[in-house]
């Protein structure tokens, strides 16, 4: 076969001058794994939200009992994290454009483990409340700079997959931390809780030792003038040559920066302190900035509205209802539904390139309505049979648990994270991206704070129909207000947005626009059509 194959080239190439093997596909490139790794470290971050997730979820248990708390309190020890976070998230847009992305990631990671440390070490309710606000200032720092630096240092064909890292790694710290209630719940009461809280120092180190291997962000060393250093950063981040110098001349361009000049350090235009661009943002936004400011802060509202936290934080209590009473098996299920997330979070990661961003995204919020709804069913059912412990109902709220919590971690959770970062032009990016994690953590504290309150007033069942009512409102205006971004530079959104609802018209441009690019003889997919039509039959 390979014989005939090579005797076909040599007779092609005589009559033509050119091999079969010329009008192949072109392969696809391989995954950048610099890139890939530099995804990673910067994405570990996140695992010191999701440890703080995990954890809390069960030492809330043993710290009522030790401290003897009333449930309004555990709701506030909970859910304050959420909103002290905005602290560091305001912070932190301002203090990664002034000592750089990869800097930012090794401050949160210190202010954390100092508020991991002071959470371990807390004697009463005051001492632990202050380790819940430190901690939670470096939880907004590492919200806000990891899908920034992790977009910035990307290449398009594998921005998807790498900037769903963070979610991933909120996973996985939500599935350590519930690991870490298992594991410590047969200490003494008032040791358990402590130890669970203060394990969360260690990723910290590992973050802190794992940032010096990287490089930092070419967006931010071009503006800062370092294009040599950024050059070099692109030639290692990208899947060619010519797309590091695409990329190059496209932050160029956005920084203000004269195509032709290549010096390796070069003076780039005076800004002012960032009053242009929250005036460029929310003042005086053009049709494209607005259309991509209200998609970035609704996609992280809707992520926290409908109901996430309820689960991943409450989910003892919402098996206890359902009927599971055993503190052994309540925790196991926890273990259970943390490694459902990271799982489906996996899955996410190699199907956010390849099927895009809407498919998954609409598919995961209609599964979510769906389970929520089932689960409201449930838990109805067993609070009119006044708490009657039924197997059917059980096995029916557990697994509507664990299916809810799959279904956002396959859609909704990682693409919240991948789609705010990637939409914003460069200029905008970091306040803009801030401004979205500001609402998803006051969304997340809002109900983290209100979620016990909320079903003592309106059942727990209540509770779910009111999340599963808020993700079909989401899935209506996701619909109508996103257009797909899978594929597209990060310097084509400001083309793809402006729109609103009629969004498909630019998208249908960029299309057009895409296929003549690759004309020539070339059918817009990479491979090179031969011979013509024939006629219709």
């Amino acid at each position: 076969m390979a014989g005939r194959r090579a005797e076909d080239n040599a007779v092609f190439s005589q009559q033509t001058g050119s091999s079969l093997s010329d009008f192949d596909p072109p392969k696809k490139p391989k995954r950048n794994k610099y890139a890939f790794g530099c995804a990673i470290l910067a994405s570990m971050t996140s695992i010191l939200l999701g440890y703080d997730i995990g954890v809390m979820s069960g030492a809330a248990i043993y710290i009522q009992k030790d401290l003897k708390i009333s449930d309004v309190q555990i709701e506030i020890l909970l859910g304050i994290l959420n909103v002290y976070s905005l602290f560091g998230s305001a912070a932190a847009g301002r203090t990664s454009d002034w000592i750089g992305r990869r800097y930012t990631i090794v401050l949160a990671g210190a202010i954390f483990f100092a508020g991991a440390l002071l959470m371990g070490f807390a004697t009463n309710y005051v001492f632990l409340m202050v380790g819940r606000f430190v901690a939670g200032i470096g939880v907004g720092y590492a919200l806000m700079i990891a899908p920034v630096y992790t977009a910035e240092v990307s290449p398009a064909s594998s921005r998807g997959f790498l900037t769903s890292f963070p979610e991933v790694f909120v996973n996985v710290g939500i599935l350590l931390g519930y690991v870490s209630n298992y594991a410590f719940s047969k200490l003494p009461t008032n040791l358990g809780w402590r130890l669970m809280l203060g394990v969360g120092a260690v990723p910290c180190v590992f973050l802190a030792l794992g940032v010096l291997a990287m490089p930092e962000s070419p967006r931010w060393l071009v503006m800062q003038g370092r294009l040599g250093d950024a050059t070099r950063v692109l030639n290692k981040t990208s899947d060619s040559k010519e797309e590091s110098l695409l990329r190059l001349a496209d932050i160029k361009e956005a920084a203000g920066i004269p195509e032709h000049c290549t010096d390796d350090v070069v003076q780039v235009p005076k800004r002012s302190k960032g009053q242009d661009v929250w005036k460029e943002l929310l003042l005086h936004p053009t049709p494209a900035v607005r259309h991509i400011l209200i998609c970035a802060v609704g996609i992280h509202f809707f992520q926290q509205a409908s109901g996430i936290d309820a689960i991943v934080l409450y989910s003892p209590r919402v098996f206890e209802k359902a009927g599971i009473t055993n503190s052994d098996h309540k925790l196991l299920c926890t273990v259970a539904v943390g490694l459902a997330k990271t799982i489906f979070i996996l899955v996410a990661t190699f199907l956010l390139d390849r099927v895009g961003r809407r498919p998954l995204l609409l598919s995961s919020v209609a599964g979510m309505i769906f389970s929520l709804g089932a689960l409201g069913v449930g838990l109805t059912i067993i609070d009119q049979h006044h708490g009657a412990k039924m197997t059917w109902t059980t096995a029916l709220c557990l697994t509507m648990v664990i299916a809810y919590a799959a279904l956002f971690s396959i859609g909704l959770g990682p693409i919240t994270w991948v789609y705010s970062s990637e939409i914003f032009p460069l200029k905008l990016r970091a306040q803009g991206c801030s401004m979205g994690v500001a609402m998803n953590r006051v969304v997340s504290g809002v109900l983290s704070m209100t979620f016990i309150s909320l079903y003592k007033a309106i059942t727990m069942g209540g509770a779910f129909f009111l999340y599963g009512g808020i993700a079909a409102v989401a899935w209506v205006f996701f619909y109508t207000m996103y257009p797909e971004t899978q594929g597209r530079t990060l310097e084509d959104m400001e083309v793809l947005f402006g729109k609103f609802h009629k969004w498909r018209e630019a998208n249908a441009m960029l299309e057009t626009k895409t296929q003549v690019d690759h004309g020539d003889g070339n059918n817009g997919t990479g491979a090179v059509e031969l011979g013509t039509k024939g006629p219709a039959n």
